[in-house]
């Protein structure tokens, strides 16, 4: 896959107005100012593909990449606990609609977790919501170049007890400064989408 090509399709703010789903979609799911936009533009090489605010809660709609037959989606940033409840609702209902559409062609979703602290509650919530779906995911650790060697270990040895099932799932340490975990997070990219292509034909 050439990530260089990649371009800003569409965003939506409303759930009925979502298109129906006819690629795999790859989706990045996280909490406020985790650093989505960040990562989103180094796995693509590009600066400003995905716009990176450091204001929370900045990206208010689902925002679609299209690369080659493959749609990127990215989603808006939950738990910023200084947004309206009236905007609160509205991401639920946005967020909740995409991901329990049955129709949607989801072949993963990205969920991003700071790697410098335990994760939120909000987090958790997110990934029992993706394991009691059944959808498959990944969890990205962002920040990774912010933590000393010493603080990294012991991070990785508390996660196992803070995040659910911790041991079944595929993790990838990243950073969106040096590039770390960027050529794994592509390769997996590369082979789920290789695969919903294969399973089609």
């Amino acid at each position: 896959m050439n990530f260089n090509s990649a371009e800003f399709s569409c965003a939506f703010g409303k759930i009925d107005q979502l298109p129906k789903s006819e690629k795999p979609e790859i989706v990045f799911s996280g909490r406020s100012n985790v650093g989505k936009s960040s990562l989103i533009n180094k796995i693509f090489a590009r600066k400003n593909l995905a716009r990176v605010s450091s204001v929370p809660g900045k990206t208010a709609t689902v925002n679609f990449y299209t690369c080659e037959n493959v749609h990127f989606v990215d989603l808006p940033g939950y738990g910023f606990a200084k947004a309206a409840k009236g905007e609160q609702r509205r991401w639920s209902e946005l967020v909740g609609g995409y991901l329990g559409d049955t129709d949607r062609d989801v072949a993963l979703v990205i969920q991003l977790v700071d790697m410098r602290h335990a994760p939120t509650q909000a987090d958790i919530q997110m990934i029992n919501y993706l394991i009691d779906e059944e959808l498959p995911f990944i969890i990205a650790f962002t920040k990774a170049d912010k933590l000393k060697k010493t603080e990294r270990e012991r991070r990785m040895e508390q996660f196992p007890e803070e995040i659910p099932c911790f041991e079944d799932i595929t993790w990838i340490a990243t950073s969106s400064e040096n590039g770390e975990g960027i050529d794994e997070i592509r390769e997996i990219i590369e082979s789920v989408t290789e695969e919903e292509q294969e399973s089609e034909e």
